[in-house]
């Protein structure tokens, strides 16, 4: 049989509702392609197990399934580890495919998987047209990734990807709007992700916590004390908290990064073969992991060592497996802003208010402001009669104070006494009396079956716990 190491992979997942952060969306079901590598563990791709509830596999031409749960995942490199626990010795006979090396252009490929319109293996073929950091639509990183033309469809998500009898990468994504140009991610990924699962490193790609300009100008060269024949790119901003936060300043300029050198227009030349974005680097580093940098301060040439840090925007980008942050207080349903809440609206990069948008696109971590909390929803009580066009809007302050985060704004708000004032940034104010919404916590609750007033990540408060939700007479 060809490739007998090729399963399917049946999901049943249950996203997060984010319009209503306290409850799911409705179970469904989906399919993807997996591979079966060393130790009786299956590579597939992390968009095909995330939010999964239950997992199973199948033998190619075999018509008994097998219960399997997710070992490990990894998000931003959209790859994730399986395991089968039922029954025991289903992989048994099936030998493990062996991971390849790095592909050349014109590679030949063979994209081997399960996409839809049949239930048997399917084999497309191709070259490897290009090698470049590319977006991840999965998790909107950026990472080397291999593009091919044979056809990558649903189904084949997960799916391996052979070149020379080896896996050379797992397919994950195909550009819309055009024919036969699919990607994969590649070997030296795969590789740190497997190496990274059994030394047991954070699963995520980590990041510098830096914004750059490219330095094509010679002029603006010339002002930042660039030498003739040195190239490189300038920080324009560093991220609070972040791993460069302390090491370098902007308007440094960068010339190399981890020991390959910068070209003004922000590429490195890696593996002494592909000329791509300098943050190749990233793909293949753990958090914790300490790269050295080479900088120019006001013309002054400077080594620094950076540890590398998780990724931190404002806005986060879209998460798994974790239900939404939230927080109900008077009828008034408070979260974090994120990339998941701005896909509630359709075409949201176009429909989401603006505000958010420019949250997303150009908002930065600073001392005062780790997240971004936003007013939602108002579930119409008499305690908050009047404030019912106040959603989807920024909380600017709470009595008085920029609240740093949803779970600061959640404390600052439990710990008031007396008057609670809310202002929005459009400037609505908002005015409660803090006994008065204890009183109508369990009342709001049960009249819009809420079992809890806050997400579990949030430290609990007396006013909105289960029990006193389930007390109340529903309305």
């Amino acid at each position: 049989m060809a490739y007998p190491e090729v399963v399917r992979v049946f999901a049943t997942t249950q996203e997060p509702d984010y319009d209503a952060p306290w409850q799911t969306r409705n179970p469904s079901s989906s399919t993807g392609s997996g591979v079966v590598i060393g130790g009786g563990a299956i590579l597939t791709g992390a968009h095909v197990v995330a939010d999964a509830t239950f997992l199973q596999v199948q033998k190619p031409s075999h018509p008994d399934k097998a219960i399997a749960r997710v070992r490990a995942v990894n998000h931003d490199c959209d790859l994730a580890l399986l395991e089968v626990i039922e029954p025991a010795h289903f992989l048994d006979d099936v030998p493990p495919a062996e991971i390849g090396e790095m592909p050349k252009l014109r590679d030949e490929v063979a994209v081997v998987g399960y996409p839809v319109g049949g239930e048997e293996i399917s084999i497309t073929e191709g070259v490897v047209s290009r090698i470049e950091v590319q977006r991840y639509s999965h998790s909107q990183r950026h990472l080397l990734a291999v593009t091919v033309d044979a056809a990558i469809n649903a189904g084949n998500s997960g799916g391996p990807v052979f070149g020379h009898g080896k896996v050379v990468g797992i397919a994950f994504q195909k550009l819309t709007g055009v024919d036969n140009i699919g990607e994969m991610v590649p070997p030296p990924v795969i590789r740190a992700f497997l190496a990274g699962v059994e030394q047991g490193k954070r699963p995520e790609i980590p990041a510098l916590g830096i914004s750059t300009q490219n330095l094509e100008n010679p002029f603006l060269r010339k002002r930042l004390g660039v030498p003739d024949g040195v190239s490189g790119v300038m920080v324009v901003h560093v991220d609070h908290g972040g791993a460069a936060d302390g090491a370098l300043m902007p308007r440094d300029v960068i010339t190399h990064l981890d020991g390959l050198a910068i070209a003004s227009n922000g590429t490195v030349r890696w593996a002494e073969r592909h000329r791509t974005r300098y943050d190749v680097v990233l793909g293949t580093h753990y958090v914790g992991d300490t790269v050295p940098v080479k900088i120019l301060r006001d013309g002054a040439p400077r080594d620094v060592n950076i540890t590398l840090g998780p990724y931190q925007p404002l806005v986060p980008r879209s998460r798994y497996d974790h239900p939404p942050r939230y927080f109900v207080y008077g009828g008034l349903v408070f979260q974090t802003l994120t990339r998941d809440f701005l896909s509630t609206w359709d075409k949201w990069w176009n429909k989401a208010p603006k505000e958010f948008l420019n949250y997303y696109y150009m908002g930065v971590r600073t001392p005062q402001r780790h997240e971004v909390v936003i007013l939602t929803q108002i579930l119409a009580d008499e305690i908050n009669v009047g404030y019912g066009h106040l959603y989807n809007e920024g909380v600017a302050t709470v009595n008085g104070a920029i609240p740093r985060d949803l779970a600061d704004f959640v404390e600052r708000v439990s710990a008031a006494r007396g008057l609670v004032e809310i202002t929005t940034t459009s400037g609505g104010v908002i005015m409660f009396d803090s006994d008065e919404v204890a009183r109508a916590a369990p009342r709001i609750l049960a009249r819009y079956r809420i079992p809890h007033d806050r997400s579990d990540d949030i430290a609990p408060h007396a006013a909105g716990s289960a029990s006193a939700a389930a007390a109340a007479p529903a309305r």
